[in-house]
């Protein structure tokens, strides 16, 4: 599966922001889908996930309340987040993945910037 992000950008605090994820191929219902984000110096953190089925979602704490991962099997293989109440610690490269079994895909990021 290939994997596009899109969505991001620059907004000031409070914000809203909604990232997209577009996945190629058919088998888009069969990869439990996620979130993952990486600020300038630190790790790459976990920020959200999504079932297969879309019927099951976790959120890191940071996020909670404030973000919503959603996906779309039926009609365009998209997963989206919902960013709202968006904070500057929130400022990262954003990164959609997708895993089945063993295996572990990535997008290539988009930069969303938060000021204060």
């Amino acid at each position: 599966v290939q994997l596009q992000a899109s969505g991001g950008g620059l907004v000031q605090a409070g914000g809203s922001l909604r990232l997209s994820c577009a996945a190629s191929g058919r088998t888009f219902s069969m990869y439990d889908m996620g979130w993952f984000r990486q600020a300038p110096g630190k790790e790459r953190e976990f920020v959200a996930a999504i079932s297969r089925s879309g019927g099951s979602t976790s959120y890191a704490d940071s996020v909670k309340g404030r973000f919503t991962i959603s996906r779309d099997n039926a009609k365009n293989n998209m997963m989206h987040l919902h960013m709202n109440s968006l904070k500057p610690e929130d400022t990262a490269v954003y990164y959609c993945n997708a895993v089945i079994a063993f295996a572990t895909y990535w997008g290539q990021g988009t930069q969303v910037t938060v000021s204060s």
